[in-house]
């Protein structure tokens, strides 16, 4: 599996300008090629042998299995806030799940939202020593932000909303934002709860040394995005997600999956493919679902792997819990 540079993608943005539909593309190239974080730790990062993974990882290679039948199938093109969706519109990535804000404007300016992966809210955080815990509280602070992301615009309405005078310092990549941060050159560094969580766990001397705060009393729709204009490739990656939330519903998961396969219900068996239909239609075999679950598990797996009790960060699920336990995920139905 490698990671690749943009340079190093101009053909395969040249193939997905023509008349083939994604899929075919994908299935041509025998590669998905996805945008990823320049570094996020339970969303998506490599380890120390080179090997990504994080929850948008697995998303791509949840996408991959579909497509491919191959969960290592997969190249990750590291982009900052202000190269995502470029990169996606232009063709050189086929999918960015890369902690993106599902926005009206983006929305409607070249790119499709899939379905959430991830809630959240944007937060703050901030040295301990300074005795800050709330936002109320950060008048004429600087801000570590990085240009490109939705932040930027809740940088400067906190600001005004709040008469708070906040000096935005204004980095171009993620890596240089944090160390901008934890060298002292900003009060605060602003981004997603989670990823400062991640932050703090894992480029810290000393987590205890800092607090982390919500900025504003809303919650973001992370989400997975393509391209306009290939409503299958939309509706290919919107089921593969599907497919991880609606497991955990039915209560298959990687261990389980093969007691189920004499399931006497139905939507069991439509989910799984044993009763045809739901594959083709959308141009994939009947068992994808299943097959993604085989290889990676159900959306509780994979968050507790990369993000919960059984991660480094120890994240409660929350908001990101199915509807049924007081979440806000309620997977579509297999039909």
């Amino acid at each position: 599996m490698k990671t690749l540079t943009l340079a190093a993608l101009t053909m395969s943005a040249l193939a997905t300008t023509g008349y083939a539909s994604t899929l075919e593309t994908v299935q041509q190239r025998g590669r998905l090629i996805c945008g990823a974080s320049q570094g996020t730790v339970g969303f998506g990062a490599p380890d120390s042998d080179g090997y990504w993974r994080g929850l948008d990882v697995e998303i791509c290679r949840a996408v991959a299995v579909a497509v491919l039948g191959d969960k290592d199938a997969v190249d990750f093109v590291p982009l900052s806030g202000q190269q995502r969706i470029p990169a996606l519109q232009t063709g050189e990535i086929d999918i960015l799940p890369r902690t993106l804000t599902w926005t009206l404007q983006r929305d409607g300016n070249g790119i499709n939202f899939t379905t959430p992966t991830y809630y959240e809210y944007t937060g703050f955080m901030v040295p301990a020593e300074l005795g800050i815990t709330r936002v109320e509280d950060m008048d004429g602070a600087a801000v570590c932000v990085q240009t490109g992301s939705t932040t930027e615009v809740v940088v400067a309405d906190v600001s005004a909303n709040l008469g708070l005078d906040l000096e935005p310092v204004v980095f171009d990549n993620t890596s240089a934002t944090r160390q901008a941060f934890f060298s002292g050159r900003c009060d605060a560094l602003i981004t997603d709860a989670a990823a400062l969580a991640s932050v703090r766990a894992t480029q810290s001397d000393n987590p205890d040394d800092y607090v982390i705060f919500p900025a504003t009393p809303y919650m973001d729709a992370l989400t997975p995005a393509v391209r306009h204009g290939d409503d299958q490739w939309m509706d290919i990656v919107t089921w593969s997600i599907e497919a991880l939330k609606t497991a955990e519903l039915l209560g298959i998961t990687s261990e389980n999956i093969d007691s189920f396969a004499d399931s006497d219900d139905a939507r069991i068996r439509r989910f799984l493919g044993t009763e045809s239909g739901n594959g083709a239609a959308l141009g994939l075999a009947d068992d994808f679902a299943a097959n993604i679950i085989s290889e990676l598990g159900n959306y509780g797996e994979m968050f507790e792997r990369n993000l919960g009790m059984d991660s480094p960060l120890q994240l409660e699920r929350g908001a990101n819990a199915l509807y049924r336990d007081g979440g806000l995920m309620f997977p579509l139905t297999f039909q």
